[in-house]
């Protein structure tokens, strides 16, 4: 393996985003050879050194894997719970390799879902700057209306910053209607609290899409591994080479 930074190591091994792997360096939890480092210029090679993140060894993943699941409701996106809720790790009980979600769905939002073994990969495709799009399918208890939609596309305030633009579009008009969100964020409860700005409650969510991948034919629970063309695609969209 050739020399990389240390933060791009911990992220590809799925330690932790690079961001919090630059922290972890800063704040002295990363040793290469028995020293501790505490700069992020340093580069290691994964093959030949001893690298460990918080007295844990780093090791070379042994196989990326890349893997789309159809969330249920009920289920929690994480790989553990200290409440002991189900998580999304009880449906990938064949998978032998280590994944981890990429991102998050809601305990009560279902859809699309990745999981890989590829930190890098995770870290690339939910940063909104990747400008890869999650479109959502929301049935909400009332209709906005067309200045709400104006402001709903062009970005609310929320937590003191005001969302990016998304897409927005009546698919079922109803009492309840469907509506169709796309967005290049995922900030937590964002679609619920989006609708809730304008007094509107979103009984059922769900996310049928991410980039170009789409959700069917998968079935509730299921799932299957990426093919080599749609990771292909997916690195080349996050411009990894």
């Amino acid at each position: 393996m050739a020399q990389e930074r240390l933060q791009k190591i911990l992220s590809r091994a799925g330690i932790a985003s690079r961001r919090k792997a630059e922290e972890m360096i800063l704040a002295g939890l990363v040793t290469v050879n028995g020293r501790i480092i505490t700069e992020l210029g340093v580069k290691a090679d994964l093959g030949k050194d001893h690298i460990k993140a918080a007295g844990k060894l780093i090791r070379p993943p042994r196989e990326l894997v890349y893997l789309a699941l159809n969330k249920p409701r009920g289920y929690m996106t994480t790989t553990s719970d200290p409440e002991g809720r189900r998580t999304v790790m009880d449906l990938l009980r064949r998978v032998k390799v280590r994944v981890f979600p990429v991102g998050r769905l809601d305990y009560d939002t279902e859809g699309l879902l990745l999981l890989t073994s590829d930190g890098e990969f995770a870290n690339r495709i939910t940063r909104a700057d990747s400008q890869v799009h999650k479109t959502y399918l929301a049935k909400v208890n009332g209709l906005l209306d067309v200045t709400q939609e104006r402001q709903f596309r062009e970005g609310i305030p929320l937590h003191g910053r005001r969302t990016a633009p998304a897409g927005l579009k009546l698919t079922q008009k109803a009492a309840n209607p469907w509506y169709e969100v796309r967005l290049i964020e995922g900030r937590q409860n964002q679609i619920k609290l989006m609708f809730k700005h304008f007094g509107l409650l979103v009984e059922k969510l769900k996310r049928i899409k991410i980039g170009f991948l789409e959700l069917e034919p998968l079935a509730p629970g299921d799932y299957r591994a990426l093919t080599p063309q749609e990771v292909h695609r997916f690195r080349r969209l996050l411009k990894m080479g």
